[in-house]
């Protein structure tokens, strides 16, 4: 008679208690392994986490248990064999096992446990990303991202994707990478903003998410040349109202990340107390009065002049929760912020201050909607007036008064999983001098 019994189900380790007692078959990578007489320690992670499987010379065939032997780093193998409960196991299991195939047999992995210098790393960073810590990080990462996502459809905004190629700069001429279009000029875009400004006069409100590109030779730990952004835009939106969007969603995606990658915040061995205070509503600063909070902290940075980095380090520590500093002075903003009316030196924009050091996280503000102010500010910026026709007709068409802003993701992240250094909070950073791999 022909045996119609099921086959053995297949497991992930991130679902391993549903199968207690139960025979599951495990595909996965040789994380690490130690042997100890009759028995071999396997452990095996699967991408979504590493569980201990268990080979007892008798419980297997003896060529099985001599092909443990030769198994390898990073060997890709199938396991079949039972879920056991085990209290010393961090996920309280383990599998015993029956039956294990070799998918390929890894060569000698150059990753080792021992210490390796950030260079190797991320010379490896295709390999490094197996590793817990950027693991942890990545899966974070994603966690933001539906945040972020979640966010904003519950707000009503629609996504419009922005254009990766433009014909002209959004942030200032001297970071544009640029390119050959066909015999044309063009750049890799800057920040999605003014495609953002012409969607949200046709949606109310929007956001863009994508990579944007910064031709900026630093080599801070704050800096990458290709990052990415989320954008908000609201037609019908004043300066406060973007401070209001900005404040909520850090939040939101706060409380999010919070909830569900515990694990992933404890792998990183980060300290979550700081993160618990963060709370609503955060504190809102003008300018002048952080200036006026650097000098009493021995900064000696100057009215008109832009926060460096260690500004905005001092700026934070004041605060265990984000800081909102507006109204910064028009000539350190880009050309499409608008004036603030009741001083005309003052631009109607916001940057938001991460605790502990990470520096600012968002930047945005209210948008010039009068024709005639923005052709004057293309005019004085010396910014080609032929490329900017499409962006001024925003102006005669229709215009509102408008608000939005940017969120880099890495540096959220970075705050958010107590990293330093911003390249380890995406999967293959590029930096002034790192294109490979």
């Amino acid at each position: 008679m022909a045996d119609h019994s099921p086959a053995t189900p297949h497991a992930s380790i991130d679902s391993i208690s549903e199968f207690k007692d139960q025979e599951i078959e495990l595909r996965g990578w040789v994380y690490n392994k130690r042997s100890s007489g009759k028995l071999h320690f396997l452990q095996v992670r699967d991408g979504t986490g590493v569980i201990q499987c268990v080979v007892f010379k008798g419980d297997v065939p003896p060529d099985i248990f001599e092909l443990c032997e030769e198994l390898t780093q990073e060997s890709s193998i199938v396991v079949t064999g039972t879920v056991r409960e085990d209290d010393r196991s961090s996920i309280g299991f383990e599998i015993s096992v029956r039956d294990l195939t070799v998918t390929h047999l890894a060569h000698p992995y150059p990753i080792s446990p021992k210490e390796h210098g950030v260079a190797f790393l991320l010379e490896h960073r295709h390999l490094w990303l197996r590793s817990s810590r950027p693991h942890a990080t990545l899966r974070i990462r994603s966690q933001v991202v539906d945040s972020c996502r979640e966010f904003m459809a519950n707000g009503g905004f629609t996504l419009i994707d922005a254009p990766i190629l433009t014909p002209a700069a959004c942030e200032g001429t001297t970071t544009l990478f640029e390119t050959d279009y066909f015999g044309d000029t063009a750049y890799l875009t800057q920040s999605g903003q003014l495609y953002s400004e012409a969607a949200a006069m046709a949606f109310g409100k929007i956001y863009c998410f994508g990579p944007t590109f910064r031709a900026e030779k630093s080599k801070t730990r704050r800096h990458l040349t290709e990052f990415w952004m989320i954008e908000p835009e609201m037609a019908y939106c004043e300066l406060e109202g973007a401070m209001d969007v900005a404040e909520d969603l850090v939040a939101f995606v706060l409380e999010r990340v919070l909830a569900k990658c515990r694990p992933e915040l404890e792998a990183l061995e980060r300290d979550l107390d700081p993160l618990m205070k963060v709370k609503k509503p955060f504190p809102r600063i003008t300018y002048d009065e952080a200036l006026k909070i650097l000098s009493e902290n021995g900064s000696d940075v100057e009215w008109g002049q832009d926060f460096g980095g260690e500004d905005e380090t001092i700026l934070s520590a004041q605060y265990e929760s984000p800081v909102l500093i507006h109204r910064y002075p028009a000539s350190v903003k880009a050309f499409y912020m608008k004036a603030d009316p009741q001083n005309a030196d003052l631009a109607l924009c916001v940057d938001m201050l991460a605790p502990e050091g990470v520096g600012e996280i968002i930047g945005g503000g209210q948008r010039e909607d009068d024709l005639a102010t923005l052709e004057a500010k293309i005019e004085q910026h010396g910014l080609p007036r032929e490329t900017f026709e499409w962006y001024l007709d925003l102006r005669r068409y229709g215009s509102v008064p408008h608000s939005g802003f940017g969120m880099g993701l890495e540096r959220l992240v970075g705050w958010i999983c107590g990293i330093p250094h911003v390249r380890e909070t995406i999967p293959f950073p590029r930096m002034l001098q790192r294109l490979y791999p």
